[in-house]
């Protein structure tokens, strides 16, 4: 790679053969990732992860990032979960830097061409985040694409154990 060329960054579906680096790189995440959510870190939760992931209801994404040599590396992880469509047209937002990945523009970048995706294939009108209020760089990614906040939801989601606060933040397709 050139001095200063950034690898280009692009979104696709996670398959089985990604499991020993998505697994290495979720492993090696984990106090990234805590306490706001958790990533499959063994390869019966990757394989129940995939098995979540392979429905019309939700879809899974892989941030990567190539090289000018054409090498593939994983950055970090998109979903659009429970999605319904009729009269709603909507989904669920979640995401996870991997560790090196974060705020470098990384997760940004694939998470524009996510929305792309969900309003021009999926036809989908709305996408809701919900995020733990002490979650900053999550507010800050979601806000620089265009989600605005909604609201508050006391004990929301149980994670880690525990039930906790929320911030509804969404974006419209139009």
């Amino acid at each position: 790679m050139t001095p200063g060329a950034r690898p280009a960054v692009f979104v696709r579906p996670p398959v089985m053969a990604d499991a020993p680096s998505f697994i290495a790189l979720a492993c090696q995440s984990r106090a990234l990732h805590a306490p706001w959510t958790t990533a499959p870190c063994d390869a019966k939760a990757f394989s129940d992860f995939l098995a979540t992931m392979d429905s019309r209801n939700n879809h899974s994404f892989l941030v990567c990032l190539r090289s000018a040599d054409g090498a593939e590396a994983m950055a970090g992880v998109i979903n659009i979960t429970q999605i319904v469509m009729g009269a709603f047209c909507s989904g669920y937002l979640g995401y996870y830097a991997f560790a090196g990945h974060e705020r470098q523009g990384r997760m940004r970048a694939g998470l524009l061409q996510v929305l792309l995706h969900a309003v021009g294939v999926l036809k989908l009108h709305r996408l809701e985040a919900n995020i733990q209020p002490g979650n900053l760089r999550s507010i800050a990614l979601v806000r620089s694409c265009g989600f605005v906040q909604e609201g508050f939801s006391p004990r929301y989601l149980k994670i880690d154990g525990h039930w906790r606060d929320h911030e509804r933040w969404a974006v419209l397709a139009d």
